[in-house]
């Protein structure tokens, strides 16, 4: 599978997620659309701590452990329906990482 985005094409696996990282709200923006997403300020805020979460472990937190670290910071109002509002096919610990252009979630989705 392959996404397009601003002329260049981008490998995914069979699943839909980015072989390697991108980190272009472009990528983003054309994946959701794939997954028929309109992204609303509480899917950046999960998206942009996946991608913080990747960028320094080289890895994303499973549900539980995303929940706990929205609630902490970013998006204090966080609870696993809206999690699953956002993202209602397979969560946001699998869902938002391939709408935010990271590869696919290892094991149990993370550590």
């Amino acid at each position: 599978m392959t996404y397009i985005v601003a002329g260049e094409t981008l490998e995914a696996d069979a699943e839909g997620y980015l072989l390697e990282p991108d980190y272009r709200d472009e990528v983003c923006e054309a994946i959701a659309a794939e997954e028929g997403l309109t992204l609303t300020d509480e899917h950046w805020k999960a998206i942009a701590y996946l991608r913080d979460c990747y960028r320094e472990d080289g890895q994303t937190p499973n549900m539980r452990n995303l929940l706990k670290g929205l609630q902490a910071g970013v998006l204090p109002e966080a609870s696993g329906n809206l999690l699953f509002e956002l993202f209602p096919n397979g969560g946001a610990a699998k869902q938002g990482c391939k709408v935010g252009g990271l590869p696919q979630p290892k094991g149990k989705g993370g550590y």
